[in-house]
């Protein structure tokens, strides 16, 4: 259901996603990651203070963002503060409000002070959109669905290029040598995971392992190219294919 959601148009479509639109955060309304954390965001989020409900919103808002900008056809917008998970709507001076500016604003002290969590959202964005910059995401075309996996929550991925997309949404599953389908042989190579530690994550595996692709049988009866990753619950991983 989330896949088809995020790729749900003909595939010489272009159009433009984003996981946060206008609409939603101006009138009011609560942004994601104060949707995910809610009242947790006022007392926890402090680097060092482990936090359930928190560490869960951080993990999902890294996630949320990477599937919606790495399934695009066309371009990703991103609404003001979304990329370090601001927390608080963004509202302009109007008859409504009193002509009140006390919302005209991001905060982005919230991600440069050093001492907030805020700090992690950001740096994955700028680490995001560099990756999509690198290997030219935008124009890579439409992404096609390798594996759904219901049972362990797991969606694989790819483009017409080198980048496979992982995502583990669940909550707690973390699967040794799991097995995947991939889109041509070769070793892949982890190049960017919401799990990294500079992310605020707990990085449960290796940024320097190898997977190597081997001959396998799909359930269809045809062979395919897979590999065997650790599948770490509420983490994505982009690998990159070298030949």
């Amino acid at each position: 259901s989330m896949f088809w959601e995020v790729t749900n148009r003909r595939k010489d479509e272009k159009t433009i996603s984003y996981a946060e639109s206008h609409d939603q955060a101006l009138v009011g309304d609560k942004t994601i990651i104060f949707r995910l954390i809610d009242a947790d965001m006022y007392w926890h989020m402090q680097k060092g203070d482990e936090n359930y409900t928190v560490n869960r919103g951080i993990s999902l808002h890294k996630m949320i963002r990477l599937l919606t900008a790495t399934t695009i056809n066309g371009g990703y917008l991103n609404f003001m503060g979304n990329e370090f998970g601001h927390p608080e709507w963004i509202d302009f001076p109007r008859e409504g409000n009193g002509w009140s500016y006390a919302h005209a604003r991001r905060q982005w002290s919230l991600s440069t002070n050093g001492f907030l969590r805020y700090s992690f959202l950001g740096e994955f964005d700028k680490a995001m959109i560099g990756l999509m910059r690198r290997y030219g995401v935008l124009a890579s075309g439409f992404a096609y669905n390798h594996l759904m996996d219901e049972m362990n929550k797991t969606i694989v991925y790819s483009h017409r290029g080198d980048l496979l997309f992982v995502f583990n949404w669940h909550p707690s599953a973390s699967i040794p040598d799991y097995e995947l389908p991939v889109q041509a042989p070769g070793k892949y190579v982890p190049v960017l995971s919401t799990d990294e530690s500079r992310f605020g994550g707990q990085e449960r595996q290796s940024m320097a392992a190898e997977h190597f692709s081997f001959d396998a049988e799909k359930g269809d009866g045809q062979r395919q190219p897979h590999i065997r990753i650790y599948n770490t619950s509420r983490t994505a991983t982009v690998y990159l294919r070298k030949k």
